[in-house]
């Protein structure tokens, strides 16, 4: 997460929807029925597990819009690593305002440092070879910035951010165009010279065509490893070459080490467990 938060506006918006999803317009009915508005209390954001935390800023928030007399004290930054047991923050203050935007915080927070910690341990397991790790469109509706950032808190890095930032021509596309070459072509006349264009390919038959082409960069889709280490050895022109489709931890490292710039992963943004953080009373 950026810590300077020139995003807040984006960031305001999705806070206050979750709360409001969560509150709705009667409120926390349990701590406005059993707890005195005038109790006030400490409690601590604490790890429950082993690995590295993001979302620490959309945590703040929610208790901030919630209560904005509420004092959150952060104690670790984003891309920290944390054990069982390690305090992530403290916040003091008016104890039904606190518990009424906890499960809103905790699903933030839990939900973004899942993503970075799966996204280390890819980062890790591959850290002895010059591949990246990189993320996809493939998001929660609404969050892709949070959980785009929570992979860079990972040691990740960002593909594009949407359909708007980079040309990615995939099969749909080169079905409806005619050819790979011509949909590299109208691409080139048509967007700017800042804009990267990278092509998708499923064979060698194609990615020997796209080398031809002035795509900047080409995706590697569910290639087996003998034919990413030919792809590797025929890229004379260095273009970037990404490899993509069912990326497991255990075949990560492999695929690596075929000398691919780029591994793509959906699954750290999709399927990746949260990290199990609780709010205790202190």
């Amino acid at each position: 997460m950026i810590e300077s938060n020139p995003l807040g506006f984006s960031l305001e918006k999705i806070v206050k929807n979750a709360l409001y999803e969560d509150l709705g317009q009667q409120g926390d009915i349990t701590s406005s029925s059993i707890i005195d508005k005038s109790i006030e209390s400490s409690f601590v954001l604490k790890s429950r597990s082993k690995g590295i935390v993001s979302g620490i800023k959309v945590a703040e928030l929610s208790f901030n819009l919630l209560d904005n007399s509420l004092v959150f004290e952060k104690k670790l930054t984003n891309g920290s690593p944390v054990k069982e047991g390690d305090i992530i923050a403290t916040v003091r203050g008016t104890a039904s305002s606190i518990l009424s935007a906890e499960r809103t915080a905790l699903n933030f927070l839990s939900h973004l440092s899942g993503i970075a910690s799966a996204t280390n341990e890819m980062v890790n397991l591959i850290s002895k070879t010059n591949t990246k790790i990189v993320s996809t469109r493939k998001t929660t509706p609404n969050l892709r910035i949070l959980e785009k950032f929570a992979v860079k808190d990972g040691g990740g890095m960002n593909h594009r951010f949407g359909l708007y930032d980079g040309i990615l021509i995939k099969d749909n596309h080169l079905a409806l165009s005619g050819s790979l070459s011509n949909s590299v072509s109208l691409a080139r006349s048509k967007c700017g010279h800042m804009v990267n264009i990278e092509v998708e390919v499923d064979n060698l038959d194609q990615y020997k065509e796209a080398l031809e082409t002035t795509a900047d960069a080409i995706l590697l889709d569910n290639f087996e490893l003998e034919d990413l280490i030919k792809a590797v050895s025929l890229n004379k022109k260095n273009k970037i070459l990404e490899a993509s489709g069912k990326i497991t931890k255990s075949s990560i490292l492999e695929i690596a080490k075929t000398g691919v710039n780029l591994i793509s992963s959906g699954w750290i943004t999709h399927s990746s467990p949260s990290l199990d953080i609780g709010l205790d009373f202190s």
